[in-house]
C-alpha cells in the first residue's frame, strides 16, 4: 500500500500495531508528551506545509512559517520563521493556545523581521496560567478565537480577544451528517 503513513497516539498500541501488521506496514514514529492541561502532544514527522499553502490559496495571500521545536511540553526550545513578512500584516494562525507562550513568542518573532502588524487566528483559547497576561503585554492588534470555549470573563481581562461563534458550522455538520449529505462541502461553503 504505497503512500499510506498510520500514527498512533498512546491509547491503545496493541490496536495500533495489530492494524499495520494486517496492512503491511510499519508503525509512524511518534513522539508523545503531556501539556500543563493535560493534552496529548503527538508529533509525527509529516509536513502540514499543504495546510498552510492550501489556506494561503484561498485567501490569495503570501505565507510564511514559524517552525517551533520544544524540547519537552509548554516549553519551546527555538523558533525559526521560514519566509518574508516584512513591510506585511501577518497573521498567526494555530489550532490552541494554552499558556501563550509560544504566540507571544511567535508574535515578537514576526515584529522584530519586519511585520506591520501582527493578529492571531486560534481555533481554541485555552488561556490558562499566565496566558491573559502575556496577551495584554503582547503586540496584538487582535486575539481572535472561536466559542468551543467560553470566553466572556476572559475578554473582560483582555481587550484584544474577539471571539467569533461557530455554532452555525457546526449545526450544519451535525445537520448534513445525519442526513447523508457531503460534509466536505462546509470546507468552501460558509452556511448562512
Amino acid at each position: 500500500m504505497p503512500n499510506i503513513k498510520i500514527f498512533s497516539g498512546s491509547s491503545h498500541q496493541d490496536l495500533s500495531q495489530k492494524i499495520t501488521d494486517r496492512l503491511g506496514l510499519e508503525l509512524g514514529k511518534v513522539v508523545t508528551k503531556k501539556f500543563s492541561n493535560q493534552e496529548t502532544c503527538v508529533n509525527c514527522l509529516t509536513p502540514c506545509a499543504c495546510r498552510v499553502t492550501s489556506i494561503a490559496d484561498r485567501l490569495n495571500v503570501d505565507f510564511a512559517l514559524i517552525h517551533k521545536e520544544r524540547k519537552k511540553a509548554n516549553e519551546v526550545d527555538r523558533m525559526v520563521l521560514v519566509g518574508d513578512v516584512k513591510d506585511r500584516v501577518a497573521i498567526l494562525v494555530d489550532d490552541m493556545a494554552d499558556t501563550c507562550g509560544t504566540i507571544c513568542h511567535a508574535a515578537d518573532k514576526l515584529l522584530s523581521a519586519g511585520a506591520t502588524k501582527v493578529y492571531a487566528i486560534l481555533t481554541h483559547g485555552i488561556f490558562s496560567g499566565p496566558a491573559i497576561s502575556r496577551i495584554n503585554h503582547a503586540c496584538f492588534e487582535a486575539v481572535v478565537v472561536t466559542n468551543t470555549i467560553p470566553q466572556e470573563d476572559k475578554m473582560k481581562h483582555c481587550p484584544k480577544i474577539q471571539v467569533i461563534d461557530i455554532s452555525m458550522i457546526l449545526a450544519e455538520a451535525i445537520r448534513r451528517t445525519h442526513n447523508g449529505e457531503s460534509v466536505s462541502y462546509l470546507f468552501s461553503h460558509v452556511p448562512l
